[in-house]
């Protein structure tokens, strides 16, 4: 049986400024890959949190039925947000700790909606370290970004 792993990362020139997102989906069986797919896009006025939260959803979004996955991202903000912070969030009616509105609560609430369709196990990685997946989803990020720059 081969396993599933998206490798997401989001860009952003200025903050906010033009960004995109890129996502290399594999199936592999064992180290072999067996299957292999890219995805990426962008928005013109955006934050690099946005497009590491974008890169996330598009990569369960495109996935036609219900799956085990691993997704493995450099963003410790999407991480941490969606393993840990997201439960709060909602018991407090999408306020934070502090009762401020959560940032980004539509793309939360989206990926907390395609999540519950999947198993997903979330891992990090630590960005620009030469993880070669990684590396590549940060390339497709930065070609989703291309066009709004």
């Amino acid at each position: 049986m081969s396993e599933l792993l998206a490798f997401t990362d989001g860009a952003c020139s200025g903050n906010p400024g033009p960004g995109g997102w890129g996502v290399l989906l594999q199936a592999r069986d064992g180290e072999t890959i067996v299957k292999e797919r890219e995805l990426s896009g962008g928005e013109a006025l955006t934050t690099n949190n946005r497009m590491e939260l974008l890169a996330a959803i598009s990569a369960l979004e495109s996935l036609s039925r219900p799956s085990e996955i691993t997704i493995i991202t450099d963003s410790a903000y999407v991480k941490n947000g969606v393993t840990g912070w997201i439960h709060g969030w909602k018991k407090n009616g999408w306020k934070t700790a502090a009762k401020k509105p959560v940032k980004n609560e539509e793309l939360w609430k989206r990926l907390d909606a395609v999540q519950a369709r999947h198993q997903v196990v979330w891992k990090w990685v630590k960005g620009h370290a030469g993880h070669t997946e990684n590396e590549r989803a940060d390339a497709l990020a930065r070609s989703g970004m291309a066009p709004f720059k």
